[in-house]
């Protein structure tokens, strides 16, 4: 599918296409469609945009086709802004919501402090995506569906884009923007044998796997939906999101240096919130403050604390830096103390026929959880092992990070090599970057990462074109 302006049909679309650079996105959930919203408002030239994906619908990938009304982001809308430099367009854009105004009157005079479903976000992006396009008549953009499997360097330095369709096209710049995969978004649930189990289980049970914000959103939904069996959480360290504060809780941080081991940089982070409680702050406070340091923190750590890290205290740090709304929180609390819902720390192993296999912390036994249903929450890696990442190493166009959660990258999302140099024109933004950028899942980060990927492809093809 094409579409050319405000989908707007032009009968020379071909000769245009031609004439202007051919950019790639691929993947089109929340950091796909930034990308695309970037690229539209910060270059002033022509230029055409394809979008690949094999999710079909139009508005988004896995983040924003699969939200659900009860779901909830746990990022306040202050922050969601995908308008660099207006902190305040996602605010405005529900205060024109005459429904959304009706719905939340107490929101006064805005609703910079609230937390809003994901669907109510997705239409903000999508229209935002929409009007971008719309003032844009001189581009084209086409979608496609068809998987990209690989890519590959062509001649004269363009990126060839390997897919289902044999015409396989050439672009002078490819964006990933893929964030955990391009699998389907309904693949975490997974019962195992329903009629065989239901005669096992004397009381309905589901298992929940994992630790972050989307167990307990799965967990309400459960409850939400009418579910009033046991609900156990099997999380692998025993952690569970955090609360946000009832108000905003305004970054803070100390002035000092940071220290540079790992050890003490943690002790100097604890005795920071203590610090903060006893004056009157909280320590979620000065967590949002660490977001300010933790890429040039991150940078600064020896591979050896950074692998230390991965292990023992990534766990904990998201817990604090994922963060439930607090009425989301109160309801986990309440499910937990009533012992509804039990967690379990452990390590999740096979599923048979009745249930799941779980080996306890601490122990080398391994037991079996009898559940009719079983949903895997958890936040993986991407996948270093799709062929199409491999394609890009195999091609050196790319490295692992450190750790091997994803791409080598800068902050501008550009791959890069131990030698610090990068391809041109190959950007992999989001999630894919989470292991040199730290909250690079968050989408702030996001939103900032994908203008400047785009003031670089400014750059790149209209080095006389001063961006918007």
């Amino acid at each position: 599918m094409t579409v050319q302006g405000l989908f707007s049909a032009r009968a020379n679309a071909a000769a245009q296409i031609s004439a202007v650079p051919r950019i790639a996105i691929v993947g089109r959930g929340f950091s796909g469609m930034m990308a695309a919203i970037a690229l539209m408002k910060t270059l002033r030239a022509p230029f055409h945009l394809q979008l690949f994906d094999p999710n079909s619908s139009v508005s988004g990938g896995q983040a924003l086709a699969s939200a659900r009304a009860s779901t909830i982001l746990n990022t306040r809308v202050r922050d969601l802004s995908v308008s660099v430099g207006d902190n305040d367009d996602f605010n405005d854009w529900l205060c024109s919501n005459a429904a959304f105004r009706a719905a939340v009157p107490a929101a006064i005079p805005g609703f910079r402090q609230i937390f809003v479903p994901k669907e109510i976000f997705s239409d903000y992006v999508y229209q935002r995506f929409s009007e971008a396009l719309a003032a844009r008549r001189d581009i084209t953009v086409q979608v496609c569906n068809d998987p990209v499997v690989a890519i590959r360097r062509s001649h004269g330095n363009r990126f060839l884009l390997e897919s289902a369709n044999p015409a396989n096209p050439l672009f002078d710049t490819v964006i990933l923007a893929t964030g955990y995969g391009l699998n389907d978004p309904d693949a975490g649930e997974r019962q195992a044998s329903p009629v065989r189990a239901q005669r096992l289980v004397a009381r309905p049970h589901a298992v929940l796997l994992g630790s972050g914000i989307r167990v307990v959103d799965q967990l309400l939904q459960l409850r939400d939906s009418g579910y009033a069996g046991q609900v156990t959480i099997i999380s692998r360290r025993g952690f569970l999101p955090q609360s946000h504060t009832p108000n905003s809780a305004d970054p803070v941080f100390p002035a000092e240096a940071l220290p540079e081991s790992l050890p003490d940089v943690v002790r100097f982070i604890r005795q920071a919130c203590r610090e903060a409680e006893e004056e009157g702050r909280s320590w979620q406070s000065v967590m949002n403050g660490l977001r300010k340091h933790a890429r040039s923190l991150w940078r600064s750590l020896p591979a050896r604390d950074k692998h230390q890290f991965n292990r023992h205290l990534r766990a904990i740090y998201d817990s604090h830096r994922n963060r439930l709304p607090e009425a989301m929180h109160l309801r986990l609390k309440r499910e937990l103390a009533e012992g509804r819902t039990v967690l379990r720390r452990g390590r999740a192993g096979r599923r048979g026929m009745s249930g799941l296999f779980f080996t306890p912390a601490g122990s080398s036994a391994e037991e079996i959880i009898h559940a009719e249903r079983i949903i895997d929450c958890r936040c993986q890696a991407p996948d270093l092992s799709a062929p199409l990442i491999q394609s890009l190493f195999s091609a050196g166009l790319a490295m692992p990070d450190e750790l091997s959660l994803g791409l080598a990258v800068n902050a501008r999302g550009e791959p890069f090599f131990e030698d610090g140099s990068a391809i041109a024109g190959l950007f992999a933004i989001g999630p894919l970057g989470l292991g040199s950028l730290p909250d690079i899942d968050l989408v702030p980060e996001i939103v900032s990462q994908a203008y400047a990927a785009a003031e670089r492809v400014g750059e790149r093809f209209y080095p006389q074109v001063k961006a918007v």
